[in-house]
């Protein structure tokens, strides 16, 4: 299965969890839920997964936490704002950097409207 396949079932499952509990409730609900059915649709899910950082020669195991990680292949990072921030792709974007993955969502579950509060980044890009 490739990124966007992936992607794709992410986003599905991210619509649908938020049409059955509605925006607003705290990030990590919707982080365990979500993480569930996608491993319930047969996916790899890892959850608050660690990305080092390498600087200056030396590596430091306490750099970030990405939320979900699908397959080894896509990153999900959950919110639940009321509005997303250029900080919040820039974070997804660095993450994407250090890891070296390809593709990531931004999925903010604090959005009216679900389809408003996903973002694609691909490493290098913002779409």
């Amino acid at each position: 299965m490739n990124e966007n396949e992936i992607g794709a079932m992410a986003v599905d499952v991210a619509v649908k969890l938020h049409k059955e509990l509605g925006p607003g409730l705290l990030e990590s609900v919707y982080e365990t839920l979500f993480a569930r059915l996608l491993e319930k649709r047969g996916l790899f899910v890892e959850r608050q997964v660690g990305i080092p950082i390498h600087f200056m020669g030396e590596f430091f195991e306490e750099g970030f936490r990405a939320d979900l990680i699908i397959e080894k292949k896509v990153i999900l990072e959950l919110k639940s704002v009321e509005t997303l921030k250029p900080v919040h792709k820039k974070q997804l974007l660095t993450y994407l950097k250090l890891t070296g993955l390809k593709l990531g969502y931004i999925i903010n579950f604090g959005d009216a409207l679900m389809k408003n509060g996903i973002v694609r980044i691909i490493n290098g890009q913002i779409q």
